[in-house]
């Protein structure tokens, strides 16, 4: 079982064991202290980690965190809404509880950037970060993917003079690699463990983007967040998991990946992952011999989602993938990430083997259905989606859920949509109605409701848009939304 590492508060109100010293006393007094032996003297040899750790240490935070939970007695149940209406119903009464936990995190900017897990900053309603020099400060969110258990959030109020440490290359990474983690376990503020890279591209079925790295140094609740260094001071990973029972096993999220997720979270609070729209397997030397291949690795296409953006490509059941823009693919897994860090509408050049013979796709990837509902748990950004849009021209949006699509039969999943419309409002005299969704403003597509809202933003007063919307079942048409 994988065990997420924040911690509670109480984790050390368990009883310490304290080994107390025994005096001897020595028979006779030796005359003068013995020569070292060879071993004590290569002992004595040996390099130190002290200096590696007073040069980062600064740099690694305390997270603590109060976050919110609401349930029905011991756990929450939205079915029983249904049925006890939700918030005022007396068996379903809700009760608002207020969690606190705990976690590490590292500071990566010295504007008061600090990165750490999605889950330790969850639900949070109130952060306070406390730094190794005794300082601390109150923080907000700036963004999370719980896909990858990643978090960006920043420090408030007055920053200066902030120790950072900067991201490594996880890639040049060599299993038996020393590596030294710092957090705060179990509420042990700045504990160092040593140990080394265990294993790369751990698959601990969390998520499916997968990619951990595992590592032998001690990693306990309270953890999570916090950085794992290599030899030169870099943050090679951001410690997230540990195997429940098990002991020496961790896992790191390797910070290439958190680099290629930066400019986003920074950006827009959110990761947009790019898609294909098929089912995919591993390519085995069975199967591989069944389909008289000259590789053994890669992925098959098991299917093609109708209308995705593989199918539009001209790909068919039983390719079998084998590059992405001349980057190799090994497994069903490593196209899953390597497709997910592109940039969706992007043009890529797809590598297959069908029956026997190697040719190139041309796909425009699409973007991923959110079928986690991460967009609706983060909910980062999207009241002031709806304040925007509603404020400005009377319309409130959301982001195209995948199930509508399935079962509307909408030629696209993506564009925003229209989920109510004001009376008298601009959007109403544009003909806007509930149902509808705008996949284009001005002939260029709109992949999301944020999209959409940050543009009718920023359109200058007395404009007007040239919306395309999608009515399920009845094809596409054009509107014209003036903007006050």
């Amino acid at each position: 079982m994988i065990k997420r590492l924040n911690a509670s508060r109480r984790a050390l109100t368990g009883a310490l064991i304290v080994a107390l010293p025994v005096l001897v006393q020595a028979q006779t007094a030796a005359p003068s202290a013995p020569p070292s032996q060879p071993a004590t003297r290569e002992a004595q040899a040996l390099p130190s980690l002290a200096p590696l750790v007073e040069s980062v240490k600064g740099a690694v935070v305390n997270v603590d965190v109060q976050s919110k939970a609401s349930g029905f007695g011991q756990g929450e149940n939205p079915f029983m809404d249904r049925f006890f209406g939700g918030e005022e119903g007396g068996r379903g009464q809700r009760r608002e509880q207020i969690r606190q936990g705990s976690g590490s995190g590292f500071i990566i900017d010295a504007k008061g950037l600090v990165l750490t897990n999605n889950h330790v900053v969850e639900g949070a309603v109130a952060i306070r970060v406390r730094l190794d020099d005794g300082r601390s400060f109150d923080a907000e969110i700036v963004g999370t993917d719980p896909l990858t258990d990643v978090a960006l959030i920043r420090l408030k109020g007055k920053v200066e003079n902030l120790q950072t440490v900067k991201l490594g290359d996880s890639d040049a990474l060599r299993v038996g690699d020393w590596v030294v983690a710092i957090g705060n376990p179990f509420g042990l503020a700045s504990s160092v463990s040593s140990g080394i890279l265990s294993a790369r591209a751990r698959d601990i079925h969390s998520g499916p983007y997968d990619d951990f790295l595992q590592t032998d140094a001690a990693i306990n609740p309270g953890n999570s967040g916090g950085p794992l260094f290599n030899l030169k001071g870099e943050v090679v990973g951001i410690n997230t998991a540990i195997v429940g029972g098990g002991t020496g096993i961790g896992f790191a999220v390797p910070s290439n990946l958190v680099k290629a997720l930066m400019p986003q979270l920074e950006k827009d609070g959110a990761v947009t992952r790019a898609w294909l729209g098929i089912g995919i397997q591993d390519l085995t030397q069975d199967l591989a011999k069944a389909l008289r291949l000259p590789v053994n690795e890669g992925a098959i296409v098991s299917q093609v989602n109708e209308g995705s953006p593989a199918g539009k490509g001209g790909m068919k059941a039983d390719d079998v993938i084998v590059a992405i823009d001349g980057q190799k693919v090994g497994s069903g897994g490593q196209l899953t990430r390597t497709v997910a860090l592109k940039k969706p509408g992007t043009t890529s050049t797809v590598d297959v083997f069908r029956d026997g013979k190697r040719q190139a796709l041309k796909v425009q990837l699409g973007t991923r259905p959110d079928r986690e509902g991460v967009s609706s748990r983060q909910r980062r950004g999207g009241e002031e989606t709806e304040q925007s849009s509603k404020a400005r021209v009377g319309v409130s949006l959301s982001n195209v859920d995948p199930r509508i699509v399935e079962r509307t039969g909408l030629r696209s999943d993506q564009g925003a949509l229209v989920t109510d419309v004001l009376p008298g409002s601009p959007a109403e005299r544009a003909d806007l109605q509930p149902g509808m969704v705008v996949v284009e403003v001005d002939r260029k597509p709109v992949r999301n409701a944020e999209e959409l809202a940050k543009i009718i933003r920023q359109a200058p007063a007395g404009s007007t848009l040239l919306l395309r919307v999608e009515v399920p079942g009845n094809g596409r048409f054009l509107r014209a939304l003036q903007v006050p």
